[in-house]
């Protein structure tokens, strides 16, 4: 995730700051509690977000059957959701906020009730571990209506609609075990007017076919697993731009009806993201996916920017000065460092943030641009008077803080500092292989830093204690 940065060092990116605004994220922000989930919540235990997520199953994965109507915001649903059983459950919960009408497991009718963004579903015949289910979901709804907190990830645009948010949003879209622990497949097939188009992740399955007169449906598959989170959804009149490239197929999506100098700068920007992905695959290994893309939409209330897996969604305002590379470095890096690899709690954003921030400075280092050393080094001065700064740890920032300037910036310059404590041969080697070990998969801080210590055969401990886990500032840059 991106949103605002600062510049100097030339106009050259030294440091991302500040907290996401907007609908666009589901990060908490200003102190402000998470909203309860209710009397049905379970949850998977996250230290941050303790009602997240559901117990008693495995998704392997979503195939959702979709009809959304821009005039009405309308969207009905029918989700068909593999699982296995990982322990004997009389019943399982689902998030989802959309209103849920029936639900069936392994074609028998199933109770339910729905609170507060929790489903219930109680099976004619308990599940048992190790047992494959299959449940299906009927649900329906208006989902800009359904609030939380400072509003919902689901936003409506002049022409449709766009929901993306982090740590939270597929419960205003589909049923799901809304964790990053929980990776699945995805299938998407949206019945919208024939006037919009609908984007989604993965491979569009050929070409919008009618259904019934004025209709069209579009078909997105994701054969890699995702986590929930990172599963988007927008309706609206975009010009679709496809391409091959040497990592899959490239398709980026435009509002029509962007002001005429961001849709300019947004494609010129977005258009670099082969030539992006080239450079960071030298530093990390192969692309983790099978296509590359992203999506400019017209909404107001998005700002920033989120690395949706395989798509990214970059809000108009990034776009509003001149070409600028960083942030498509930043939310390509993340697919990377956060799609693939994915964090087991929210307590370790830091693999996330600090690792794609670090990203646009080795992207410039690689390309000609000051070294990620002096990047550095700046941003350890320019950051001299900022006592808030200084007092977030990025490597356990707190609930509050997840989204915080320190877990960008300074998260970067830990990452500096490692890599001077063990060198750039046992650096990049730790990076490539947390990478190829855990592709797929969830990791904390902790396994990283055992990753480094284990590759590099130095003790990596103290510098950790000083970058990521002091609440004051070193008493040196990191390099």
């Amino acid at each position: 995730m991106r949103t605002r940065v600062l510049l100097g060092l030339g106009a050259v990116l030294l440091l991302v700051v500040g907290a996401a605004g907007g609908y666009a994220f589901r990060g908490t922000q200003g102190g402000e509690e998470p909203p309860a989930r209710g009397s049905l919540a379970e949850g998977v235990g996250d230290p941050y977000y303790p009602d997240a997520g559901n117990r008693g199953y495995d998704v392997g994965g979503y195939d959702l059957q979709l009809r959304y109507d821009p005039a009405t915001d309308q969207l009905d649903g029918r989700a068909t959701i593999t699982a296995t059983a990982t322990e004997n459950r009389e019943w399982f919960n689902l998030d989802l906020r959309v209103p849920a009408s029936a639900v069936t497991v392994d074609d028998r009718p199933a109770a339910i009730k729905q609170e507060a963004g929790e489903l219930r579903v109680t099976p004619e015949r308990p599940l048992t571990s190790g047992r494959p289910f299959t449940a299906v979901v009927t649900y329906a709804g208006v989902p800009s209506t359904i609030k939380d907190g400072d509003g919902p990830p689901w936003v409506r645009s002049p022409d449709g609609a766009l929901v993306a948010g982090e740590p939270e949003a597929a419960a205003w879209w589909f049923p799901s075990n809304d964790h990053p622990t929980d990776k699945a497949t995805m299938s998407v097939a949206i019945t919208v007017p024939e006037a919009v188009q609908a984007i989604s992740n993965g491979t569009l399955l050929g070409d919008p076919e009618p259904v019934e007169p004025g209709w069209r449906r579009w078909h997105w598959r994701s054969t890699t697993p995702m986590a929930s989170y990172l599963a988007f959804l927008t309706v609206g009149k975009y010009d679709i731009v496809r391409r091959d490239t040497p990592f899959g197929p490239f398709l980026a999506a435009y509002a029509a009806n962007l002001d005429p100098r961001v849709a300019q700068v947004a494609r010129a920007s977005v258009d670099r993201s082969a030539q992006v992905v080239g450079v960071l695959s030298d530093v990390f290994g192969p692309y983790p996916f099978d296509g590359i893309g992203g999506v400019v939409p017209n909404v107001c209330d998005f700002t920033g920017a989120l690395e949706n897996q395989g798509r990214p969604v970059y809000g108009p305002t990034s776009f509003r000065v001149d070409v600028d590379v960083s942030i498509i470095v930043h939310e390509l890096a993340h697919q990377w460092f956060g799609d693939s690899v994915s964090v087991r709690t929210w307590a370790d954003i830091w693999l996330n943030e600090g690792f794609a921030s670090y990203a646009e400075w080795l992207y410039r280092e690689r390309t000609g641009g000051p070294s990620a050393r002096d990047i550095a080094n700046r941003t350890y001065d320019c950051q001299f008077g900022n006592a808030r700064f200084w007092q977030v740890p990025p490597g356990a920032p707190g609930k509050d803080n997840i989204f915080h300037a320190a877990v960008y910036g300074r998260g970067a310059m830990a990452l500096a500092a490692f890599r001077a404590r063990v060198g750039d041969q046992a650096f990049f080697t730790t990076l490539r292989t947390w990478l190829a070990e855990r592709r797929n998969g969830n990791g904390t801080v902790a396994d990283f830093l055992a990753t480094l210590e284990r590759v590099s055969g130095k003790p990596v401990g103290d510098v950790a204690q000083t970058w990521l886990y002091a609440n004051t500032r070193p008493p040196a840059p990191p390099a």
